[in-house]
């Protein structure tokens, strides 16, 4: 080969091997960028999430402890009244049922916003309680499966507690279904939540346009949070499927 081509060729090796440092180069960086947004992401979601739980948290307790108690003493003194005109005795009965609802009422709330059933008794007790009181008003049958081994930390129970009210919920709102099936297990190293209705299903892109798909997005942000991995399939008529698969 003459001289000069091999100078050529030289050249292009050598300009090549440039070109292929900088690409990776520009390559590793663009990665390192992704992880880097992803992570700072899944910060943000963390922290919103947190404030969101512990906003809850202070809302409820303030609910139980301070309301409550206001109200039951204001009963008490109403109830106190002495009075022998037959107007003013049903008017007294009549408020005394109104604060006897507040109170219900006010519980009902707290109760949402922070069962307390779920940070003294667990996740398993809560999704029972919670299911009881679907039954109540909704006339939607819910099964629960919930083996022994199925244990994790608090933060996960209040996440996935989140996670199955939201399905309760898209259930008796969207899917006009008349089961609901919620079905845990722990396989391998992985907590697994599956549900499964026999609802109307619906077209998922669809809905996000039309509704915004927060649920959707609710789910989702759970999920990733738990560094798990969250799954969804449903079609006009067949009912809606959700696959979480969470870290143990």
């Amino acid at each position: 080969m003459d001289p000069r081509e091999e100078d050529f060729f030289t050249a292009i090796e050598i300009v090549a091997g440039i070109l292929a440092i900088i690409i990776s180069y520009f390559l590793i960086t663009i990665i390192r960028h992704q992880r880097r947004n992803l992570h700072l992401h899944k910060a943000k979601i963390l922290a919103e999430i947190t404030t969101l739980e512990n906003e809850r948290r202070r809302i409820a307790s303030d609910l139980h402890d301070e309301l409550g108690p206001l109200l039951s003493a204001v009963k008490l003194q109403i109830t106190n009244l002495e009075t022998e005109i037959p107007h003013d005795v049903k008017l007294i009965e009549k408020s005394s049922g109104h604060i006897d609802d507040i109170i219900q009422k006010l519980r009902e709330i707290s109760n949402n916003l922070m069962p307390n059933t779920l940070l003294r008794k667990g996740l398993k007790v809560a999704i029972e309680d919670s299911i009881s009181r679907v039954k109540d008003v909704y006339p939607l049958n819910i099964t629960l499966e919930f083996p022994a081994d199925v244990v994790m930390s608090q933060d996960k129970e209040i996440n996935l507690y989140r996670v199955i009210q939201e399905i309760i919920h898209n259930t008796i709102k969207h899917a006009h279904a008349k089961n609901l099936r919620l079905i845990f297990s722990h396989e391998k190293d992985l907590i697994i939540l599956r549900t499964d209705d026999d609802g109307i299903g619906f077209n998922y892109e669809q809905k996000t346009k039309m509704a915004g798909g927060l649920g959707l997005l609710n789910l989702q942000s759970r999920t990733e949070v738990m560094g798990g991995e969250f799954t969804y399939s449903s079609e006009k008529g067949t009912g809606t499927r959700y696959l979480f698969e969470i870290p143990a």
